[in-house]
C-alpha cells in the first residue's frame, strides 16, 4: 500500500521523507502546478505518476506515455519520481530527456504513443513545478480529467501492477528539429532576434530558425536555470524590452521571444515595438485566410475585438469565434471545430493542417511569422502591424488572489455585471453592448471598448485585460471601471503590472 498524500508536511522532518505531500490546489483546470518542496515533495510526485497511470487505464487508453522535462535545477529529479510512479502503475514510459513541451507532443505522433506527461512549470517563476498531461493526442487534459486525477491521487486509489517499463530515446531533439525544418528555405533574408530568457528553448530555437534560412541573433540562449536576466515569459515587459533593445541594436527584421517551455512565442517588430499575441494572431489570420478560402479561427476571450471587426478578415470570408482562455480549452475547441488555427492572447497558438498537428508550439508560430514576412517581401513587420485598424490594448494584468477564493470572487463579479446589464445601467456613461461569460466576464460597451476579468488557471491570481478601438484614455477608463469592481473584494491584492 502507498500512503494517502498529506496536504502539508514540514521539510527536514522524518515525515517529509517518508510520506507523500500533494497540496490539492495544485490540480488546476487543465494541468498541474505546485511550489516544489512547499506544496509537493518527490513522494507526492510519485503518487501523481501512479494516479496518472491509473487514470489512463480507467480512460481505456493504452498505458504508454511520453515524458520529458524542462530546464530547471530540479525538473529532472521530479520527472524520475513521476516515471517511478507511472511504471508502478504498469505504464511503458518513453523518456525524451530535456525538451520543450511541444517536443513531447510531437513525440506522441512520431513514436505513435497515446499519452504524454511533460514536467514543466512553463513560464512560472523558479520554485514552481508542474505537469502537462494528455491521453488523446493532440489534446491535453481538461477539467473532467483533472478532477478525476485529483480524486485518484488524494484518495490513493492506485491500481499498481507489474509490467511497467522504461525506454530512453537518445538524441531525440534531432527528430523534432528535422520535422520542423524539412521544408523549403525562406526566399527573403530575415534577420531575427531569438530570445529564450536562458530557458529550455535556447537549446533548440536558434538552430531551427537558422535551418529555415534566417540570420539569427541569439539573445540569452545559454541554458541557465537561475534565469539571471528575467523570467522567460514573452508576456512580461522585462523580456519584451530586452528583445526591443536587441532588435534596434542589430537592426533586425523581427524579435521572437520564447517562454520557459517553448510552447509560446512573443513578437517585437523591426521598430522595437512589442506586438501583443492577439494582434499577431490577427496578422496571421489575414495571411492565412488570403490563401485558405472561408478560413475558421478560434480565439480566447482575452483577445482583441479585431478578429470580428477587421475589414480584411471580413472581405476574405474569415469566421472567428471566441472561446475559453487556457491552452487545453483552446486546443480542444480548435480541434473540435476543424478551425485552421486557434489564437490565445498569452501566445499559445494552435495550427491545424497544413501548418501543424493541432498542438501549441512556439517554434511553429515563429515559422508561421517568418513565412508571413516571406509572403510580403516589400513590407516590414511594423508595416503589417500598422495595416491593422488601431486599437489600444493592455498587457495581461494579474492581481493576486488566493486559489481557494478566486473562483468565488469571479462568480460575484459576473453576477455584478449581469445585474447591471439586466437593469440597463450604464458604465462610464455607456450602455453594455455585449457580455461574454464562457470564462469569467468580458463586458463590451457601445463604443467597442471592453474589459475582461477571469481567474488564472495556473496561478493564485486573477487576470484583467482591457482594450478600446477609440483612444488610450478609453482603455484607461475601462481599466478603472473593472478595477473599481475588483476593489470591492478585499481578497484581491496587488497587480504584477498595470497600465
Amino acid at each position: 500500500m502507498f500512503p494517502k498524500p498529506k496536504s502539508v508536511l514540514l521539510p527536514n522532518t522524518y515525515a517529509f521523507e517518508s510520506e507523500p505531500m500533494v497540496k490539492p490546489t495544485g490540480f488546476r483546470e487543465y494541468d498541474a502546478r505546485w511550489l516544489f518542496q512547499k506544496e509537493i515533495n518527490l513522494m507526492g510526485v510519485q503518487a501523481l505518476g501512479m494516479g496518472l497511470g491509473a487514470l489512463i487505464a480507467e480512460l481505456g487508453v493504452s498505458q504508454e506515455i511520453v515524458t520529458g522535462h524542462d530546464f530547471r535545477g530540479y525538473s529532472a529529479s521530479i520527472k524520475y519520481a513521476l516515471i517511478s510512479g507511472l511504471m508502478a502503475a504498469g505504464c511503458k514510459v518513453h523518456d525524451i530527456g530535456l525538451a520543450v513541451t511541444p517536443m513531447a507532443y510531437f513525440a506522441q505522433f512520431d513514436l505513435d504513443v497515446p499519452c504524454v506527461a511533460m514536467v514543466t512549470a512553463s513560464h512560472n517563476d523558479n520554485g514552481w513545478t508542474g505537469v502537462k498531461m494528455g491521453a488523446n493526442r493532440p489534446l491535453t487534459f481538461g477539467p473532467d480529467e483533472m478532477t478525476r486525477l485529483k480524486e485518484i491521487v488524494l484518495n490513493a486509489e492506485f491500481k499498481n501492477k507489474v509490467g511497467g517499463s522504461y525506454q530512453f530515446h537518445e538524441n531525440y531533439p534531432a527528430r523534432y528539429i528535422a520535422d520542423l525544418t524539412n521544408r523549403p528555405k525562406l526566399k527573403r533574408k530575415l534577420k531575427v532576434v531569438a530570445a529564450c530568457g536562458n530557458g529550455t528553448a535556447g537549446a533548440f530555437a536558434p538552430q531551427v530558425l537558422e535551418a529555415i534560412g534566417c540570420e539569427v541573433i541569439p539573445l540569452d540562449t545559454e541554458l541557465d536555470h537561475t534565469f539571471p536576466k528575467y523570467n522567460p515569459n514573452p508576456e512580461d515587459m522585462e523580456m519584451l524590452h530586452a528583445i526591443r533593445d536587441a532588435v534596434l541594436h542589430h537592426k533586425a527584421d523581427v524579435g521572437l521571444g520564447f517562454d520557459g517551455d517553448g510552447d509560446r512565442c512573443g513578437v517585437v517588430d523591426n521598430t522595437g515595438e512589442e506586438i501583443f499575441a492577439d494582434k499577431v494572431g490577427v496578422m496571421l489570420a489575414r495571411d492565412m485566410s488570403a490563401i485558405h478560402k472561408d478560413a475558421q479561427f478560434i480565439v480566447d476571450v482575452k483577445s482583441t475585438g479585431l478578429f470580428i471587426t477587421d475589414p480584411v478578415l471580413q472581405k476574405q470570408g474569415a469566421k472567428t469565434a471566441y472561446w475559453k482562455t487556457g491552452h487545453s480549452y483552446m486546443k480542444r475547441r480548435t480541434n473540435e471545430t476543424g478551425a485552421l488555427a486557434g489564437f490565445e492572447k498569452s501566445g499559445h497558438f494552435f495550427f491545424n493542417k497544413p501548418y501543424g498537428r493541432g498542438y501549441d508550439d512556439g517554434l511553429v508560430s515563429a515559422i508561421a511569422i517568418c513565412d508571413m514576412l516571406d509572403r510580403a517581401p516589400g513590407k516590414s513587420m511594423a508595416d503589417l502591424k500598422n495595416a491593422l485598424p488601431k486599437t489600444w490594448s493592455s498587457p495581461t494584468m494579474s492581481p493576486h488572489c488566493a486559489d481557494e477564493v478566486k473562483y468565488g470572487v469571479i462568480d460575484a463579479v459576473v453576477k455584478h455585471f449581469e445585474a447591471l446589464e439586466k437593469k440597463g445601467a450604464k458604465i462610464g456613461g455607456q450602455s453594455i453592448r455585449d457580455l461574454v461569460t464562457v470564462n469569467g466576464v468580458r463586458v463590451t460597451v457601445e463604443d467597442g471598448s471592453w474589459g475582461l476579468v477571469r481567474a488564472s488557471s495556473n496561478k493564485p491570481e486573477l487576470v484583467v485585460v482591457v482594450e478600446s478601438p477609440v483612444s488610450e484614455q478609453r482603455m484607461h477608463d475601462m481599466f478603472e471601471m473593472v478595477n473599481s469592481v475588483l476593489r470591492t473584494h478585499p481578497e484581491v491584492g496587488e497587480y504584477n503590472q498595470k497600465i
